[in-house]
């Protein structure tokens, strides 16, 4: 799709009035700064490549103190419903 050079007069016009003659030079420089930012931004990222997460390691499981006098095996692993749900 082209944009004719109506179109673009236009645009320009409706700037000078949103903005004001004063600002609009200012406004264009910002805007030239924020894409070049964006570009040197966007080759640093092509060029570290995307890097795969790394897995981590499963926590051992919690061990719960029994109560005085309670025999050993009441003492169970604490078992995260979120680790229960991945298995």
């Amino acid at each position: 799709m082209r944009i004719s050079p109506m179109a673009i007069l236009v645009i320009l016009v409706f700037a000078v009035l949103l903005f004001g003659a004063k600002k609009l030079p200012e406004l264009m420089r910002n805007l030239g700064k924020s894409a070049r930012i964006l570009k040197s931004e966007a080759k640093a990222l092509r060029e570290d490549g995307p890097s795969a997460p790394q897995p981590q390691a499963a926590p051992a499981p919690k061990a719960v103190k029994s109560a005085p006098g309670a025999p050993a095996s009441a003492a169970r692993p604490v078992v995260d419903p979120q680790d229960a749900q991945q298995s």
